[in-house]
């Protein structure tokens, strides 16, 4: 950080504030403490029969890759409607949340990952503008060997072991577990 987003001057420092225990951005000019949080990424496996919904991303980390439909919470969303935006944004298809299935930590990377499984309604998707194919797939025919990120694989996985249990179970874990 070069610049206080809040005063504009350009002196600010690296150090822990009083009363806190991490270093943080401090302003000295107007005393302001600059906050950096972990970002939320919302997700949603869309499900049809018994069948899974995937996009082929059409966008850096990962262009040409397969992927759960997800992305960044926004500001004044819930997780669940970040969840949904998603899935239109990505494949133009609308969801009905059934459960949330997997809470995923990219500690090094500041992520949280937050994926539910929902039903998808009628059927019906298109190609959103963030992919370049969208299709459905059953566990077998699903293209492990080009997933994006390993989140995906991590609730794909869980997702199927659920389903063969009759469960809707919550899983946790962290980079690098699949």
């Amino acid at each position: 950080m070069k610049f206080c987003s809040n005063c504009g001057s350009d002196s600010i420092t690296l150090s822990i504030p009083a009363g806190d225990n991490r270093h943080r951005f401090v302003c000295p000019s107007c005393e302001i403490i600059h906050y950096q949080n972990p970002n939320i990424v919302a997700g949603c496996l869309p499900v049809w029969e018994d069948k899974v919904l995937l996009c082929r991303r059409a966008i850096e980390p990962r262009h040409g890759y397969w992927n759960v439909p997800s992305g960044y919470l926004e500001n004044g969303e819930s997780v669940e409607d970040g969840a949904m935006r998603e899935v239109w944004e990505e494949a133009e298809a609308k969801v009905e949340i059934d459960y949330l299935i997997s809470l995923y930590n990219l500690e090094k990377i500041n992520q949280i990952y937050l994926q539910f499984v929902g039903h998808l309604v009628d059927g019906k998707f298109g190609i959103g503008v963030e992919s370049s194919e969208c299709a459905l797939f059953t566990e077998k025919t699903i293209p492990w060997e080009e997933m994006a990120f390993t989140s995906s694989v991590f609730m794909l996985k869980r997702y199927f072991e659920n389903r063969k249990a009759g469960k809707k179970i919550l899983h946790r874990a962290s980079y690098p577990t699949i």
